[in-house]
Parts: structure tokens; sequence; C-alpha cells
């Protein structure tokens, strides 16, 4: 079923929509004014390829229909039929084996039992055995050392394709698991961080077919993630005002767990929501 908007009715809803982006990326414009780097909230701009200027852009999602918006005559992913934009099927249709790995990705994810061991050693692992550490303006928490006994004392078992490709060449072997991107729909689970962050991801690699409200959804949840991810990884970002959360102790474990939990459970139904669009798309 197809539902018919006016300008009325749908200008408000992108208003709202641009309001709420801006005060998403509005900290990230001000420090790239200043040349300002931060290791934990610019992640979700340099690690994924959206850019904030295309988060501000609403897009409804499949089935509505926007009478006079001719500022989407032309835009990519849309069709302006008898004065009104509509979703172009055509876009579904070229795009049609990444919509369709993306469902399988998702799919099997929601499927599969949550893991809740890992306790972030990813993070870790990164670093191991290696001076050429990713955030070099920040010191390890544990020194040089201390890290790679963190490391060498803990079975590391990372099921996240995109986080063990960035593992140092020693730590490679330590992981239970060798993922690859052939691999990803067998071993990635809900409870792993990276995997419900890369929900924002996916989010942005549907639009425009993903409603706006979705993306960011998905984004607040990335954001959040990303934030327990550096309070338990190896850097001292105390100075930052993030304080760790110490996963070499039994209380620091306990208190990552029942964070992923959380994260797991704020996730599942987002990712649901992807894998509806992706068989909405099908149809």
């Amino acid at each position: 079923m197809t539902v018919t908007l006016s300008p009325t009715e749908w200008g408000p809803l992108q208003r709202s929509h641009t309001e709420r982006a801006d005060a998403l990326v509005a900290d990230h414009l001000d420090r790239q004014k200043r040349r300002e780097a931060h290791p934990v909230e610019d992640f979700l701009f340099t690690y994924y390829s959206t850019r904030p200027n295309q988060l501000r852009v609403w897009h409804p999602g499949p089935g509505i229909r926007l009478l006079d918006a001719v500022e989407y005559d032309g835009r990519r992913g849309y069709a302006y039929v008898d004065g009104a934009a509509v979703l172009d099927p055509a876009e579904v249709v070229r795009r049609r084996h990444s919509v369709q790995w993306i469902h399988r990705l998702l799919a099997a994810t929601a499927d599969r039992q949550p893991q809740f061991g890992c306790f972030g050693l990813h993070e870790w692992a990164m670093v191991y055995r290696t001076s050429d550490v990713r955030h070099q303006k920040w010191p390890l928490r544990l020194g040089a050392e201390g890290t790679d006994s963190v490391v060498e004392s803990h079975k590391i078992a990372c099921s996240h394709f995109d986080a063990f490709r960035f593992f140092t060449a020693p730590a490679r072997g330590l992981n239970v698991l060798e993922p690859t991107r052939e691999s990803q729909p067998a071993l990635e689970q809900g409870g792993c961080l990276h995997a419900n962050m890369d929900l924002y991801k996916w989010a942005c690699k549907l639009m425009p077919f993903t409603p706006s409200s979705l993306v960011l959804d998905c984004f607040e949840l990335a954001r959040d993630i990303r934030t327990l991810d550096m309070r338990a990884s190896p850097y001292d970002l105390a100075a930052l005002g993030y304080s760790p959360v110490q996963i070499e102790t039994p209380a620091g474990k306990a208190e990552y767990a029942a964070a992923q939990r959380s994260f797991a459970i704020r996730a599942r139904p987002l990712r649901l929501q992807l894998v509806a669009l992706c068989e909405e798309l099908f149809q």
C-alpha cells in the first residue's frame, strides 16, 4: 500500500529529521573547524563512509509518495512521477544483490544466539606487541607489557571480520576463530559490539530505502556502543572524561558483559526492522 503525503504533512517530518541530525553531528563539525580529533566520538564519521550532509537528507522509506517534493526530482534513488517523488523501483532492481547480501547477514545474525564472553579484547589485540598503535596521542592504561600480558592471559574469540582484520600479526594466531568476509554471515552474532555498531553501516548502505528515523536510531546506538568499546579498550582516556572498564578484572568483565547484553537488547529490534525493510524491497 502506498501513502501519499502533502507538503504540509511531509514538511514537518523533514524538518524534524534535519533538526535531529544536526544535533547529532554538531560537535563533530565543530571539532573539524578547529582541526581537533576525538578518538571516541569521531569514529562514526571516520570509520564509516556516510558524511554529515548525507545524514541530513530525509528519506521517508518505501511506500511513501511526497507531493510537490521537487527537491527530490533527479535525486538518486527517486523517481518523480505525476508531481510526486517516490523511491525508484529501478534503483531497487539495480541494487538487488547488495540488498540480498545485507538481508542474509542481518537475518542470520538475528537468528543466532548472542555471545557475551569476548570482553572487548579485540581492541587489545589491535595493539598487541606493536608500537604502531592507532591512537598514538593516548597512552596505554597498563603500558605495552601490561597490555600484552592481558592478551596472552585470555582466550580471544572475536567473531567479527572488520575487527579481526585490524589485529596485529602476532594476535591473529591467538584468536580461536579466523573470520573472513565470506564467512561473515556464518559467524556474526548479536552480542558483538561491532556487529551492533554496524547496524548503522547497513542502514546507510540501504539508503535511500531506509527511513531516516531508523538510520538515526542506528547512529545513536552505534555512538553509545563506541563509548563502551573505547572505555574497555587498553587506552587511557581519563583526560577526556571516560572512566575505564577494567576488563582485566572480574568486576570489569561483569560490567562489560552487562553493558553488552543491554546493547544486544537495543540492537535486536533495529536489526529486525532492517531485515523487514529488505524483505519489503524484495516484494
